[in-house]
């Protein structure tokens, strides 16, 4: 069972891939007065400790919980914040919390002191879009204490080798698009060219979304929104590993 959790709101854009952001792309067609920019809690910030009348959980245990999608977990401006997220996340260490991220330098702040090697209940995606990004991130990402380390290519705006980058710590490589009108194109050959290197090193490679704009072979296709994952699923470049743990 998948869910997800938003503990709070709003963003900064920080690098290239933030750009067109989906999440101030919403804000404006939804709430005109609220700035995506702007950062607060929502209402259900305490959602993994939410219980139901009959004092269940209203996370049953076992779940994934896709965490802070609408926001960057790693924000500064929810140091404070996140000290309170890690202690439920440690509380329910019977959910798997999955967090993508664009600050991954970050992630050493508000850290909880039991951290040690790692929750075995987390999961964290560092998202990059370029090469330039990539060779900042991914050198950090991967000193990091993580039980479970996703990389996640979106939206991919170039070609990218990500080859020194690839090692057994790494469970998944996904690539996509960007979705919404002003959608900078993604290259069907930048794809098949990263699955290639993931094929190399026998990490799991995942195309989960098409974008808004995708050219292959030579022809640009627009797709709608509603299609984009299903068209990226039809391409058929999916990788798998009998090895591979997804940490869930």
């Amino acid at each position: 069972m998948e869910y997800s959790w938003n503990p709070w709101h709003g963003c900064t854009k920080i690098s290239p891939g933030c750009a067109h952001c989906y999440v101030y792309r919403q804000d404006a067609m939804y709430d005109s007065e609220k700035s995506s920019s702007e950062v607060s809690k929502n209402a259900d910030f305490n959602l993994p400790l939410k219980r139901r009348r009959d004092k269940s959980y209203k996370i049953p245990s076992g779940a994934v919980l896709y965490t802070c999608f609408t926001s960057d977990f790693f924000l500064p401006a929810t140091d404070e914040w996140r000290r309170e997220a890690w202690a439920m996340i440690r509380e329910r260490s019977d959910v798997h919390f999955v967090i993508f991220t664009k600050r991954i330098d970050r992630f050493h702040v508000s850290l909880p002191e039991d951290w040690g090697s790692a929750y075995e209940n987390v999961t964290i995606g560092c998202t990059v879009e370029n090469q330039e990004r990539a060779n900042y991130r991914l050198p950090i990402f991967n000193t990091l204490p993580l039980r479970h380390k996703l990389i996640i290519v979106a939206p991919m705006l170039e070609g990218m080798n990500i080859e020194a980058y690839l090692n057994e710590s790494i469970e998944e490589v996904s690539v996509g698009g960007e979705s919404g009108a002003q959608a900078r194109a993604l290259h069907f050959d930048w794809v098949l060219e990263l699955r290639r290197q993931c094929e190399k090193y026998a990490i799991p490679f995942r195309f989960h979304q098409t974008g808004a704009k995708f050219v292959k072979d030579g022809k640009y296709y627009y797709i709608k929104r509603k299609f984009q994952h299903s068209q990226a699923r039809k391409a058929g470049v999916d990788f798998r590993v009998e090895a591979e743990n997804y940490g869930r």
